[in-house]
């Protein structure tokens, strides 16, 4: 994500073309997830269909290579984030049912996707300035081979029934403290929608190579890292509704940080070691709660309607929006504006979240 909106760039499209295009990622996410997380509740093979969506999106991908021109591309990339969507939130419902027989770490096990992350962030950067942006895509093809073979070696789980498992999925969703949570989560995630589309070109606009870029990256997942090595302390003593609001206030500070100190390399450190919170924090303690609302048969549901919502919606309202306003408006005044999402997801957090159980339970993250 750091750098394909650089590879879009170089193939000639303007910044809102590039926010179209890169919406297409957060808008399958708002109805694909739903289609498969109900079919891996309803067969209970998980497995099974991480593995297909696996493949599709290994074969998506490949089209990339001949893929050309705004409506071209669009097709694909449509096609493409159809599948590799799913992936993520079928993941984590296999990986919260393994959690729920085992007393496992969350925090611990999804650390590895952020090392994943710094790996191809801080590699991509310097292989980029060292062979040029097209190198990236056949990184990516690389990657996409050993994640489908990958697929191949998850056990599968079994779900232990749940209090909740007699409502309807709709009779959960429509609870006031599920619409705050939701509502929280995509105006947060709202404002990271305008970072993963444009923080790389803002930075390179203003004159950082792709190996600082990708070192900028890093920090923050780093940081994001600690933060879930940190998690089960962190847990234990604050609640879950005060760990999501010092989240959504940082991320205010941070957003405002990128939109008026780019020019200073010292304050963009700050504001990348702020993504151990705005990130890192703020997705362990949501997935807890999403966890207390949906669980048993409606696990893999509940995650993909969080993924929908959050990721899918609020994705999409940042990179659209995000796109229209680095055109029109500029990079500090867009970032200034994408602070204003987290503040909003302040207010409803903070006025809308009433927690049964406020601290996050034994085993998942402790």
């Amino acid at each position: 994500m750091p750098y394909w909106g650089l590879y879009l760039q170089s193939e000639q499209f303007s910044a809102a073309d590039i926010g179209i295009l890169m919406s297409l990622f957060q808008i399958s996410r708002i109805f694909a997830p739903n289609l498969w997380g109900w079919l891996a509740d309803h067969t209970g093979q998980r497995v099974k269909w991480i593995q297909l969506t696996a493949l599709l999106g290994l074969l998506g991908f490949i089209a990339v290579f001949w893929a050309h021109g705004f409506w071209w591309l669009f097709f694909v990339m449509l096609c493409l984030s159809l599948f590799t969507s799913s992936t993520l939130p079928l993941s984590e419902s296999l990986t919260l049912a393994h959690l729920a027989t085992t007393n496992g770490h969350y925090s611990r096990i999804r650390m590895w996707g952020s090392l994943g992350f710094i790996v191809a962030a801080v590699a991509l950067g310097f292989l980029i300035d060292a062979y040029g942006i097209k190198s990236l895509l056949w990184f990516l093809l690389g990657v996409q081979i050993v994640l489908f073979g990958l697929t191949f070696k998850l056990p599968d789980a079994t779900v232990a029934p749940h209090a909740h498992d007699h409502f309807s999925i709709w009779q959960i969703v429509k609870q006031p403290v599920v619409i705050a949570l939701l509502l929280g989560c995509a105006l947060m995630v709202t404002a990271h929608g305008v970072l993963y589309n444009f923080y790389s070109i803002y930075l390179a606009e203003h004159g950082y190579s792709k190996g600082m870029i990708g070192l900028l990256w890093s920090l923050g997942v780093i940081c994001e890292i600690i933060i879930f090595m940190l998690m089960p302390k962190l847990m234990a003593r604050f609640s879950l509704k005060a760990i999501l609001l010092t989240s959504l206030a940082l991320a205010v500070l941070r957003f405002s940080m990128i939109g008026v100190a780019v020019d200073s390399l010292w304050w963009l450190l700050i504001a990348q070691s702020l993504h151990a919170f705005t990130f890192g924090s703020f997705h362990a303690a949501s997935v807890e709660v999403i966890t207390q609302f949906f669980n048993g048969r409606h696990q893999a549901k509940g995650q993909a309607i969080y993924n929908s919502v959050a990721y899918g919606v609020g994705g999409t309202v940042g990179g659209l929006a995000g796109g229209y306003a680095l055109q029109y408006l500029g990079g500090q005044n867009t970032f200034l504006l994408a602070a204003l999402f987290p503040l909003l997801g302040f207010v409803v957090i903070a006025l809308g979240l009433k927690l049964s159980q406020t601290h996050a339970r034994a085993g998942m993250f402790s």
